[in-house]
């Protein structure tokens, strides 16, 4: 198959929708409406309603993201967040379909420890579970780890490909049957089927077996946001989802054409992968309102806040940011950043086409950090979404409420039944787990023809 023939969505296939959760909503600003509740980032409840709010809307899954080191200034906004598979437990036995994603770090967690906890999570929630795969960058991260700086960027995918393998080998380590559960004869689990990996490594010494039996799916659907060139091929390699930020339909079609092409090339079926943009929709009865709505949460940005933040993730000094000014002319280079290479490429880009502004650049990314972001009805949102779907650009849509939870609300309420109505959206769940909404396979035991290693004692 070549490029050309790679299948495209929208023949004959329905769209994907995850719903990313954070705090109060996306938008920098979303805490300090009349609506917020600026203590809903730490309260259990909100989340269990949100993740409520999307199942009713039929969506395939929910998504938290997560850092091991406090993003931001808490003086400024909600700072700090709940452990995110602690939100998942605590979701999945208060909701049956949707699907339950959390980010956690290769960079910052332990194969064994993250296997065992993502295997427990799939177990709570009968088979609902995917990982978000990041490399967390930054000194402040790597310094409440007992580290001087994070690790180089290549090194630092290297290590998540062996954490993967490692994780995987992990899930395999129990056959699915090994469990026998005879009372008569006294035998609980058949040892043969349980091994040890024996797995040694440039990163990681790891003997298994894990101390969990295979979980309902075998593996939580596997994730992954970067769209580095390193970011890209770890996707291409791994991923069954990918979320990524594109602004313009363009760019949309071309990442969605490069990355099944590279998993076509490492032998992967292109449709095993899914392709989920970003997009923060604000949404109102008018244009008019949705604007005035954008407005309303531009006006409540704190300029001087944002620009230190744009200035960090630039590697410059505040004062070489000017309001009023475009971007300066001398910027460092894709290949000297260190944290998110191509987001970071995506927001010069974005302000250098558009000649934005500093503070226009600021606005701008308040809703999204760089995902496209649009404010219309829910008509014209449902547009966008089919045109992206339709162009061969999305397999879906990771969607970004600017505030929660009345954003989530007026999508579930007002876009989906429009999709639905198009044909491009389900109208009941079919299946029961997060593999089954994706349209992805149980993996199969890579260890179940072979010898055992070990025998677990």
């Amino acid at each position: 198959m070549t490029s050309a023939q790679t299948p495209r969505p929208g023949d004959g296939k329905t769209l994907h929708l995850n719903a990313f959760l954070m705090s109060v909503g996306h938008h920098e600003a979303a805490w300090r409406l009349p609506e917020s509740d600026p203590h809903a980032h730490i309260d259990i409840d909100h989340y269990v309603r949100l993740a409520q709010t999307a199942e009713r809307g039929k969506f395939d899954s929910i998504f938290f993201a997560d850092s091991p080191v406090l993003m931001g200034d808490p003086g400024r906004r909600p700072g700090g967040k709940l452990e995110p598979t602690v939100i998942l437990t605590a979701v999945a036995v208060q909701t049956d379909r949707i699907g339950l994603i959390a980010t956690a770090s290769t960079s910052y967690n332990d194969p064994y420890n993250l296997a065992r906890r993502f295997a427990s999570v799939d177990f709570v929630s009968k088979g609902r579970v995917g990982w978000n795969i990041v490399t967390t960058a930054g000194a402040d991260a790597a310094r409440n780890f007992g580290l001087d700086d994070t690790p180089d960027h290549r090194l630092r995918y290297e290590k998540a490909a062996e954490f993967v393998e490692v994780a995987t080998k992990l899930w395999d380590s129990w056959e699915d049957d090994a469990i026998v559960a005879d009372k008569a004869l006294g035998v609980h689990a058949d040892a043969n089927k349980v091994r040890k990996i024996g797995h040694r490594g440039e990163f990681f010494s790891v003997d298994g077996p894990l101390n969990l039996p295979r979980s309902p799916q075998a593996y939580p659907v596997l994730v992954q946001a970067g769209s580095s060139e390193n970011g890209k091929n770890f996707a291409a390699r791994y991923a069954e989802a990918v979320f990524t930020a594109q602004q313009t339909l363009a760019d949309g079609t071309s990442f969605y054409r490069d990355l099944k092409e590279r998993a076509r090339l490492l032998g992967r079926d292109p449709d095993t992968l899914k392709i989920l943009p970003g997009i923060v929709p604000v949404i109102g009865d008018t244009e008019v309102e949705a604007r005035e709505l954008d407005a309303e949460l531009e006006r409540l940005i704190s300029p001087e806040y944002a620009r230190k933040q744009l200035a960090d993730r630039f590697g410059l000094p505040v004062e070489a940011l000017e309001l009023d000014r475009e971007l300066p002319e001398e910027l460092p280079s894709e290949d000297d950043i260190q944290g998110a290479k191509s987001r970071y490429t995506l927001i010069v880009n974005l302000a250098r086409t558009e000649r934005l502004t500093v503070r226009q650049l600021i606005a701008r990314l308040g809703g999204g950090r760089g995902h496209r972001t649009f404010a219309g009805t829910a008509e014209q949102v449902a547009d966008t979404i089919e045109e992206w779907f339709r162009a061969g650009a999305a397999d879906g849509f990771n969607v970004m409420p600017a505030v929660l939870p009345s954003g989530l609300d007026r999508f579930v309420d007002r876009v989906v039944p429009i999709l639905q109505e198009r044909g491009l959206f389900r109208t009941e769940y079919t299946e029961t787990t997060l593999r089954g909404h994706y349209g992805l396979a149980r993996p199969e035991n890579r260890f179940a023809a072979e010898t055992p290693l070990a025998v677990a004692q």
